[in-house]
């Protein structure tokens, strides 16, 4: 992906998000914005406008991204906003309380349809757009969580694991087409999202580096990018280790 391309990005409320829109923006790109929060699409559609160059466009939509039947409403609007599609993002996502995934499947199954259904859907008709163009990027925020099932995560782990193997597959479908499919796994990363959690540890990043990771990724070079890169020797590991073992430990 070059500079002055017309990105859409899904979930661009996500503290990630907004800063890979920031970064795009102020280099030249378009970027076509979709959230669900109203208020705060405005404020960053605005403070993009803002940072943008005179012939960009800064734009966007209030979309829930549950309603599937509108996705490929989205992708026409974006199209005809930006007067054409180079790449996208898909950022949107939450991280879901495994107590209460546990003890209810109807729980479950919103947070699955959020991180997975939803997301899938999405590529569906991203990857049916540019092969039909033979050429564009497609990048989407998974997790290191999809790399393994973790007692305390893995209802975020199964979902982030589906959108990961669905990646695999469609780069491999796409890769003739010319088209790039590029998987982010980024690690701990200090966001409204994790506000939760102890943050105390060596292995937690900021939003803004993971952002200029992510705009590097969708650039050029791999096609499965974690952040920090030390993240894929952690995860290199934590995969090698024997079932029997692992399910006696504490993670």
């Amino acid at each position: 992906m070059s500079r002055n391309n017309r990105v859409v990005i899904f979930g661009v409320t996500s503290a990630i998000a907004e800063k890979v829109a920031r970064y795009l923006v102020e280099r030249g790109d378009s970027v076509y914005c979709v959230g669900r929060d109203q208020n705060k699409l405005e404020v960053i559609i605005g403070d993009l406008r803002i940072r943008s160059h005179k012939d960009a466009y800064v734009g966007g939509e209030i979309v829930d991204l549950l309603s599937f039947s509108n996705h490929e409403a989205i992708f026409e609007s974006a199209r005809k906003a930006l007067g054409g599609i180079d790449a996208i993002l898909v950022a949107h996502g939450s991280l879901p309380d495994q107590s209460l995934c546990q003890a209810s499947f109807e729980h479950a199954k919103k947070e699955i349809e959020t991180n997975a259904i939803s997301v899938l859907s999405l590529l569906t008709h991203a990857a049916n757009y540019f092969e039909s163009l033979d050429r564009g990027t497609i990048a989407v925020i998974s997790s290191v969580a999809g790399d393994r099932g973790r007692g305390s995560n893995y209802i975020y782990g199964a979902s982030k694991g589906m959108v990961t193997i669905f990646l695999q597959g469609m780069r491999n479908r796409l890769y003739k087409k010319g088209v790039r499919v590029v998987t982010i796994k980024p690690g701990f990363v200090d966001t409204p999202m994790t506000a939760d959690f102890s943050k105390s540890g060596p292995l937690w990043s900021h939003p803004d580096y993971i952002a200029r990771g992510i705009v590097k990724a969708m650039d050029g070079g791999r096609d499965v990018v974690y952040l920090p890169p030390y993240w894929a020797f952690i995860m290199f590991f934590i995969k090698c280790i024997p079932e029997f073992v692992f399910k006696r430990m504490s993670l």
